[in-house]
């Protein structure tokens, strides 16, 4: 026998009041306000931030030489100043070790392409590269450890040598906080074919993170660092956690002397080979144009922020 049931006395003339009362819930507003509390922001956390290398870290191989191939495309420069270029990486992620002068000639070369150049176009044309090449080169395992940080409150920087315009870029396609990059000098707009200070590499990241922690009120104790590469160790050094990602050879040996974790996202045969766990294994979730296609190198840096 089914019950019935009827309101009497106050709670009757609540109900009939309706909604001016507040005693009754629509079920569609109600999952409204669910849906509203369920993607409310994180509380931020005023102290703690992630910093994220790009190259092979973030991006599958060097934003440099897709941003390059997307310029050649529109005629900066010719398939032949690219492979140039490409060359020159390739040797320096080789070998670990810089040229002076492939570097001194890339720098040249770089701010050559870029001199007289309106700042607003190479972030136009940045944003269409990113679309178009480097958007499907994101390691997706990476981008997961970005937004986790995210979802935690925190800041998320990405700090490269790739050139800031770049750079700024793929944090603000990826939702980041901002980002540290190598710089090109412009006055009125237009590039002046001079770098400002250094290519950010090596200590030169320890220091734009240190100043950033300062500038932001970070305890580096509380904060994360990501790199695959053993030039990176000054930033990964420099704060609570580090994290090798996808590492180089070296990267990967010192991270298993210290403890710092290992993520690999490239696939289980390469891992293999390079003697790292891969990503199934562990459960796992580059200014001047190419002054950075040369090596990643030095101090120039700009940060885009919230």
């Amino acid at each position: 026998m089914s019950e019935s049931w009827a309101a009497t006395g106050p709670e009757a003339a609540d109900l009939e009041a309706g909604p001016a009362t507040g005693a009754a819930v629509e079920p569609a507003a109600a999952a409204v306000a669910a849906d509203e509390v369920e993607h409310a922001p994180p509380p931020p956390d005023l102290t703690a931030a992630a910093f994220f290398d790009v190259d092979n870290t973030l991006v599958q191989g060097s934003s440099l030489v897709h941003f390059a191939r997307g310029l050649a495309a529109r005629k900066y420069f010719t398939y032949g100043d690219l492979a140039r270029f490409g060359y020159a990486q390739a040797k320096f992620q080789l070998t670990g070790k810089e040229n002076s002068d492939d570097v001194a000639a890339g720098r040249t070369k770089a701010l050559a392409f870029i001199e007289g150049r309106p700042t607003s176009e190479l972030t136009e044309v940045g944003e269409e590269i990113y679309d178009e090449i480097i958007a499907d080169k994101i390691w997706q395992g990476t981008r997961a450890l970005a937004e986790m940080h995210l979802d935690a409150g925190q800041q998320v920087w990405l700090v490269t040598a790739t050139p800031y315009e770049l750079a700024a870029t793929i944090a603000r396609k990826l939702g980041l906080t901002g980002a540290l990059g190598t710089v090109a000098e412009s006055k009125d707009g237009v590039f002046t074919g001079r770098l400002v200070g250094e290519i950010l590499h090596g200590a030169g990241k320890a220091h734009a993170v240190r100043s950033l922690a300062i500038r932001e009120g970070l305890n580096l104790r509380r904060c994360t660092a990501y790199s695959d590469s053993i030039n990176d160790v000054p930033m990964l050094s420099l704060v609570g956690t580090a994290v090798a990602i996808n590492p180089d050879a070296a990267l990967r040996d010192l991270a298993r002397k210290r403890g710092w974790e290992i993520r690999d996202f490239r696939t289980a045969r390469k891992a293999a080979r390079i003697g790292v766990p891969s990503a199934l294994a562990l459960g796992a979730a580059g200014g001047a144009l190419a002054a950075v296609v040369s090596h990643r190198g030095g101090n120039g840096l700009r940060g885009i922020g919230r």
